[in-house]
Formats: C-alpha cells, structure tokens, sequence
C-alpha cells in the first residue's frame, strides 16, 4: 500500500503542475544544460507500472485515482514510453511479482494519465531491463541519445519517475556511457540523483529530452543506522538490437 498511496500523491501533484511549467529553448551546445523545455518533455512522458490481480483499474481511474479505491495489492514503478505505439521501457526488477497478476502501464493521453493493460514482450535481468506494450498510441515519447554518441561523466541529467519526475533535480552522470560501437549488450552507468520508491524504470534524460537509460538502483551507506546516499545507478539497452525486439513483436502481432 506503501507504493500506492506514494503514486496517489505523485499523480495528484503530476497532474496539478503540468500545466505550469514554462517554455525554453535547449541549448545546442554538445553537452546541454537542463532547461525548462527538457523538464517539460518529461513531464510530458511521465508514465507508471502498476502490477496487481485486478482485472482492470476503472474504478480506481473513474474516481481519478483516489487512495480509497487504489489496489491494496498493487507493486509497481515507473516507466518511460520509447515509441509511437505502445512501447514501454521499464526495470526488469518492477515486474518480479507478475506471476499470476495483471499488468498495467498508467500513460498521459490527452493530458490525463489513464491505464492500459499491459503485456510483457521482453526481459533480461542481466541488465534489469524489459519492455511493456499497450494497445494504444503514444504520441509523447522518448527519442534515444544517439547510439553513437559518448555521454560523458560529468553530463547533466534529470529523472522522469512517477516519484521525482514532476520535481526532479539537476544531476549528472558519475560514469561516462561509451557510443553503442563499443558495447555488443546492456551498458550500466552511475548518476548523483538520489531517486525514491516507484523511480525504479523511470528515464534518465538529457539536457536535450532525450533518452540515456533507464534506472534500476539507489545505493545508500548506512553506518550506525544513518543512511547516507551514495549514488544511482542506471542501464542503457542496445538500442539497435531493442529496435529489433520490437520489430519482431510488431511482424508477430500483424500475423
């Protein structure tokens, strides 16, 4: 319930603010700063993974997600939309109580975030990595950084989770994420934002909107029962060869 009532407030707030946030040129320079038009794509993209044994969400949707009728049972984090036809991203980690249970993907069509049934078309827990498909559009979604680019240390980055994703600060990558010539698989990467419960597979992004990779860890010292937070961590797929995942899944859903 924990998670739930953490998404109940994370999307009355989401919902509340969208409409504020003002408009800016990014920069164009090779490294760009945050901005508020970068802020703007992610709260634009903010979407969530909600895991649990109802059949569908309309009573909790139809009473705009009051806490009353959330699902007690519900596990769940966050996910980032990477086409225009229901393709999701999100941490492999989120879906590890599926057995069994329904899976939806909550998405900001026409300004309002709505739920979708969802189905699992891939997993790797190597990198903690899977993708979600919705029968639906997805006009607002993310493009990737370019595969063949070098994302330096040093580059700065928000998070678009349903936690932080309206309020997100600035951070930057603690580890360079080497061009896609370099890496046949999943690439991993360290960052300095300290993200929240329900972060996990949400986007880490650029300061042009685009997409880095996706989060799957926050690691904290704890000494004398102090938690200190050390960093996050986060992977990238293969862009190509997740190009190719989907190409497959779109050939056998035609059939």
């Amino acid at each position: 319930m924990q998670f739930v009532t953490r998404l109940f407030f994370s999307l009355f707030i989401l919902i509340s603010v969208s409409a504020c946030v003002p408009y800016a040129e990014v920069s164009h320079s090779s490294v760009a700063p945050i901005t508020p038009m970068s802020r703007q794509i992610v709260l634009q993209r903010v979407s969530a993974v909600i895991v649990t044994d109802r059949q569908n969400l309309s009573g909790w949707y139809n009473k705009n997600f009051n806490s009353s009728n959330a699902p007690g049972d519900a596990d769940g984090g966050s996910a980032a939309p990477i086409t225009a036809d229901g393709y999701f991203l999100t941490a492999d980690h989120v879906l590890s109580r599926i057995a069994g249970r329904n899976v939806f993907v909550l998405y900001g069509k026409g300004g309002s975030l709505t739920p979708f049934k969802a189905r699992v078309v891939w997993r790797d827990a190597a990198s903690d990595l899977a993708l979600l498909h919705i029968d639906e559009k997805t006009p607002f979604f993310y493009q990737w950084s370019p595969p063949t680019q070098h994302a330096g240390a040093g580059t700065p980055i928000i998070h678009g989770g349903i936690s932080t994703g309206f309020r997100t600060d600035e951070g930057k990558l603690e580890t360079a994420v080497p061009s896609e010539s370099r890496f046949s698989g999943s690439r991993r990467f360290k960052m300095n934002l300290p993200l929240q419960p329900g972060d996990s597979g949400g986007p880490v992004v650029d300061g042009y909107g685009r997409l880095i990779g996706i989060n799957s860890a926050v690691e904290f010292l704890v000494p004398m029962e102090t938690a200190f937070f050390i960093d996050s961590e986060g992977n990238r797929p293969n862009v190509s060869k997740l190009g190719s995942v989907i190409q497959r899944d779109r050939l056998e859903k035609s059939r």
